[in-house]
């Protein structure tokens, strides 16, 4: 299967809507050992996004992450929307000047903003963080691609990946951010930017089940 701009428009208002419909979740899972803000916030920058869209559909697939990542960068606060930016603008730069990808092309990308999320927020797996979920994800979509499967097998192995990662920050104790001050206190409740990429996640998942509105061809 080939991955084309109608697909990662229809990934963004998918993960847009996710967002939407639980920022009051995410909000809450922030309030216990966050700024209370994180649904909120990621609610705003991704309304943003979706803003933009319209006028790029005619764009290349690391056009619309890069301007995904900057919308990101310019409308979300807190640790969110650096995190996030940083990692579409990687994955854009990698996929600039693309109007299709397969499977290998989008572990490339994920492997990138990995890298972007790691080195933008300095942390590692383990610290209740967002990372504690994509990288599991990351890891689990790369192999499933290298050993031949298909790209939605691939994305639902990683989805479940993600969600167990997601599940296993909840007896962390968190060493990063705001949390990492209640020390002990912030075991037991589950990271909300594990959730939050949980969701994203999720937007992955069933982008074939559609047609898209409008076919692309791939330009060299």
């Amino acid at each position: 299967m080939q991955i084309t701009v109608d697909h990662v428009i229809r990934f963004l208002e998918r993960a847009a809507a996710l967002i939407r419909d639980h920022a009051a979740e995410l909000t809450e899972l922030d309030t216990v050992i966050g700024d209370a803000d994180h649904g909120t916030n990621l609610n705003r920058g991704f309304s943003a996004v979706v803003v933009k869209l319209d006028a790029l559909q005619d764009g290349d697939i690391g056009t619309i992450l890069d301007v995904t990542g900057k919308t990101l960068l310019a409308t979300v606060g807190g640790a969110a929307g650096p995190l996030y930016g940083t990692a579409f603008r990687r994955a854009g730069a990698l996929l600039a000047g693309r109007y299709t990808i397969d499977g290998a092309d989008i572990a490339a990308a994920l492997e990138v903003a990995l890298k972007g999320i790691v080195e933008r927020g300095r942390v590692q797996r383990g610290e209740k963080t967002m990372l504690d979920a994509i990288a599991p994800g990351v890891d689990t979509f790369r192999t499933a691609i290298v050993q031949g499967q298909s790209l939605e097998e691939a994305a639902r192995c990683a989805l479940v990946a993600v969600e167990e990662g997601m599940r296993a920050t909840i007896p962390m104790q968190a060493t990063k951010g705001r949390a990492a001050f209640l020390g002990p206190r912030s075991i037991g409740h589950q990271d909300p930017g594990a959730t939050s990429a949980y969701y994203i996640a999720c937007a992955m998942v069933g982008l074939d089940a559609d047609p898209p509105s409008h076919q692309t061809t791939e330009m060299h």
